[in-house]
């Protein structure tokens, strides 16, 4: 009977052994952004530090599922489609990936998602914006931002109702998902106001010399202000080449101008009148948003560069909590919990995917600049 009990015990204990094997094992989660080249790594590169600030977080306060902590690989995909896909390759070869997180644009992600799509493996984009994104993809794609519809309705009706413009040159980056669509929205919405596109103007991502189109506005003569449809990369020297040939029109822009390129390029006494839309103030002093602002100051050592930072912030907390509601680290059952979310509380708003819809509805940030510095004007949520 000893030998019997002995034995009995060292299996007992044998499994014990095991099953704290297995709740120690860490849950790989990618993180895909552009952070070596390119301005879009003036975004990406907050949003991958906001992802990591909340994984720390929640890894210091003991982990998820029984204190398993959250292991990032993050993967550079170096301002390039290409690189975007390979590096979505890689990150599907990690043992055990439980979810990818990433990107802060609708071409990029595009590259990306339906191989996670592919592969049953959710994808959550921290800051791409196009509404379309679940339909191209399919159901493993999420949003933890807004749509480009929401916010260019937002900076049409804040334009035409708050700013009282009526006559506005649109200007459209034709190389990106996210400007041409964003474009879309501003004029459906501006023009059902009852306001008018009085000219527009296309160019590419890889442009330096806007004069052309410059000088088409200045010579209007019924324009009273230039929405600028662009990513990071073009909106500082459109800012500059605007200011610099005396037009002193408001500048409107999407979530793209959310970026210190904007006032770094042109300099203080041009980077004024400008006015875009973006997802949260990030220096707000209240509820999350303080949290995660002293937060990323104290590890980091600066305060968030902008929106995307608490973005990334909000992706990692959102896949979390789903990860916790699932009490699994499986993808099926994370994608399950994913689209039941009803309500995570973020810094960004709050994130809510009602019916089949994986794009959550959340107030616009207007953002104000003015001699070189941002500074949040409202919210607002459009009525379209």
């Amino acid at each position: 009977m000893p030998n019997v009990i002995r034995t009995l015990s060292l299996a007992a204990a044998a499994a014990l052994c095991t099953a704290g094997a297995m709740a120690a094992e860490p849950i790989p989660i990618a993180a895909l952004y552009n952070v070596s080249s390119g301005g879009l790594a003036s975004i990406d590169g907050p949003s991958l530090n906001g992802v990591k600030l909340k994984a720390k977080m929640i890894n210091d306060a003991g982990g998820l599922l029984d204190g398993r902590m959250i292991e990032i690989s993050a993967l550079d995909t170096k301002n390039d489609t290409s690189e975007a896909a390979t590096a979505a390759k890689r990150a599907l070869a990690i043992d055990n990936l439980a979810v990818g997180i990433g990107q802060s644009d609708t071409t990029f992600a595009l590259a990306i998602a339906p191989l996670f799509q592919s592969a049953g493996i959710p994808f959550v984009t921290s800051g791409a914006t196009s509404p379309e994104l679940p339909a191209m993809v399919g159901d493993e794609m999420f949003l933890v931002p807004f749509g480009d519809d929401v916010q260019a309705h937002a900076m049409a009706e804040y334009a035409y109702n708050e700013l009282g413009l009526r006559n506005v040159a649109v200007w459209t980056d034709q190389a990106m998902d996210y400007t041409t669509g964003l474009s879309k929205y501003f004029k459906e919405r501006f023009t059902q106001l009852g306001g008018q596109i009085a000219l527009e103007e296309s160019y590419m991502t890889s442009d330096t010399d806007f004069s052309a189109q410059v000088a088409r506005v200045k010579s209007a003569g019924d324009v009273d202000a230039v929405f600028a449809s662009s990513g990071p990369d073009t909106a500082g020297p459109i800012v500059k080449q605007i200011r610099e040939a005396g037009i002193d029109l408001p500048i409107l822009a999407g979530d793209g101008f959310d970026t210190d390129l904007v006032t770094s390029v042109p300099g203080p006494a041009l980077a004024t009148n400008v006015w875009y839309t973006t997802h949260a103030y990030a220096g707000v002093e209240t509820g999350p948003a303080q949290e995660f602002r002293q937060a990323y100051e104290a590890e980091y050592g600066v305060p968030p560069e902008n929106a995307f930072a608490a973005l990334g912030y909000d992706a990692m907390g959102l896949v979390a909590d789903a990860i916790s509601r699932a009490d699994s680290a499986e993808p099926a059952a994370i994608q399950e919990a994913l689209a039941a979310t009803k309500g995570y509380e973020g810094v960004t708003g709050t994130i809510a995917y009602p019916g089949d819809s994986h794009v959550p509805s959340k107030p616009v940030a207007i953002i104000h600049v003015e001699d070189g510095k941002m500074s949040f004007e409202t919210t607002v949520t459009p009525e379209a």
